[in-house]
């Protein structure tokens, strides 16, 4: 149990040690992600920034989702789970998750690009990873971007999901993994959803620690 992602991202950066100081980048996935990836990256002392990856929801339940897609148009779906929506409601929620994925690259990053990851060792970093469809549409991302090695780092998922995700990157670090996993929040004791305006000053720490001012 975490207090909260603060909590989470310190222990989470204590697991990882021996990437400190190292020419590495930790991508963290907005919003719940960003916290602990910024834990993260200060503890390591290495870059950091934000990679936009989306859920594709299900229109009568958003909390879940059949997919996901990425800024680069990586997209992952889950033929299990969207076998029974229609092709048209499928294209619909698509392009308005890749219509959200361009809002948050100009808000969240303020427009700036993905750094460049070609032979880079990239640690992706979120809250946690519920079905994984959205972690998996990060490291194709990565695969694609010419990363030279990913690893996946989050405080919790389940011992499947783990398994799985494994199979796809270089290493999969994983603090916790409940034997009866329903949901990343019941490993935090202050859970709640982060907003775009609390990214924005966790972003503007990270500027002001690169600058010295902090």
């Amino acid at each position: 149990m975490f207090e909260d992602r603060r909590v989470a991202g310190e222990q989470l950066a204590r697991a990882l040690a021996d990437y400190k100081g190292k020419d590495v980048i930790v991508l963290a996935i907005p919003r719940g992600g960003v916290e602990v990836g910024y834990r993260v990256a200060k503890a390591l002392d290495v870059d950091f920034s934000l990679v936009i990856v989306r859920k594709l929801p299900f229109p009568d339940n958003p909390e879940a989702g059949f997919g996901a897609i990425a800024e680069d148009g990586s997209a992952i779906i889950i033929d299990r789970a969207a076998y029974s929506l229609p092709r048209d409601i499928i294209e619909r929620i698509v392009e308005f998750v890749r219509e959200e994925v361009e809002r948050r690259i100009q808000v969240l990053r303020r427009g700036n690009s993905l750094p460049n990851l070609k032979d880079k060792t990239v640690i992706l970093v979120d809250d946690g990873i519920a079905m994984g469809s959205t972690m998996r549409a990060a490291i194709k991302l990565c695969q694609t971007q010419g990363a030279g090695r990913i690893v996946v780092a989050v405080p919790v998922t389940g011992e499947r999901a783990a398994r799985e995700i494994g199979t796809l990157v270089d290493e999969i670090v994983v603090l916790e993994k409940p034997p009866f996993f329903r949901a990343v929040a019941q490993v935090y004791r202050n859970w709640y959803d982060v907003s775009d305006q609390e990214v924005l000053e966790i972003m503007d720490a990270w500027r002001s620690k690169e600058r010295g001012e902090t």
